[in-house]
């Protein structure tokens, strides 16, 4: 369990650390992995969301996909990519938060992945969460602690007692 008080800190404005889903790049599982790359390479992520057409979120499709397919194509030629879609190599989306202040089950799910889908209950995506806006609370914590709470020692105040 989080400590309140710091909790209280890191989810003082949970839609501060959501990247909204208009400025987030994806693909759709028709679209060929050859343009999945070129969008992956482009934005620099290792994953991007895949979307259906209206906006559901579908799954996540992780750069390694794309060039394990490229290792099963005689030659590895990158325009040989043209000839699979998304579908063909997209993984299911095996974590997500539909509430942005479930930030205990958020701060878990980011030990081990670089960003957290946020959908509503429709399952219509509606951004990420990701490692570095969460580290960038974090930071804010770890500069403002003492702005806005005494912080003692227990080895302070057992010494004290005595």
């Amino acid at each position: 369990m989080i400590d309140p008080a710091v909790e209280q800190m890191l989810r003082k404005d949970p839609k501060s650390y959501v990247i909204p889903a208009e400025v987030v790049a994806n693909v759709t599982a028709t679209n060929t992995l050859e343009h999945a790359l070129m969008v992956l390479s482009k934005v620099g992520y290792t994953r991007i969301p895949v979307l259906d057409a209206d906006d559901h979120l579908q799954g996540l499709l992780p750069l390694a996909a794309i060039t394990d397919q490229l290792l099963k194509v005689p030659g590895a030629a990158v325009e040989q990519l043209s000839n699979y879609t998304v579908a063909d190599a997209m993984r299911p989306v095996e974590h997500w938060v539909d509430d942005p202040a479930r930030l205990e089950t958020i701060l878990s799910y980011l030990v081990d992945e670089p960003f957290i889908p946020l959908i509503d209950e429709q399952q219509v995506f509606q951004g990420i969460i990701t490692r570095r806006e969460i580290l960038k609370r974090v930071n804010y914590l770890a500069h403002n602690l003492d702005e806005n709470y005494e912080v003692i020692p227990r080895q302070v105040l057992s010494d004290n007692i005595d």
